[in-house]
């Protein structure tokens, strides 16, 4: 028996923003892990990372998101299912303006405009 296809869209776009939410919390939680600044260098900076939670929450985000990720691509083609996971790429670099205060130049500004377009099309055209 397979699923109606209302059923499959809502699955699919749960995983999707599942995905989204534990990539970009996954490279939020070793942004925080790497930048800490008493960590100092060399190993010191690796031990020290280690006993941190942020370096664990990226490492459980990442575990959960693989299997989030191969649950969403046993759904839909792997060619969209690629095109729209890019998305990834604009709430990072989103997340780290606001919780790290990096830099969004234009240049910046104008590949998000471009990357979300083209996710857009892409969801449309699915």
């Amino acid at each position: 028996m397979t699923p109606a296809v209302g059923a499959i869209s809502s699955t699919v776009a749960g995983l999707w923003l599942l995905n989204i939410a534990l990539d970009t919390g996954g490279q939020l939680a070793f942004k925080a892990a790497a930048g800490d600044k008493h960590a100092g260098d060399g190993f010191a900076r690796w031990k020290h990372m280690a006993a941190r939670p942020w370096l664990w929450v990226g490492i459980g985000c990442y575990v959960v998101e693989f299997l989030v990720w191969i649950a969403f691509l046993s759904l839909i083609p792997l060619s969209e299912g690629v095109l729209l996971g890019s998305i990834n790429i604009v709430a990072i670099m989103v997340a780290g303006r606001f919780l790290f205060g990096e830099k969004l130049t234009r240049l910046r500004v104008a590949g998000i405009m471009l990357v979300t377009l083209g996710v857009v099309i892409v969801g449309i055209g699915g």
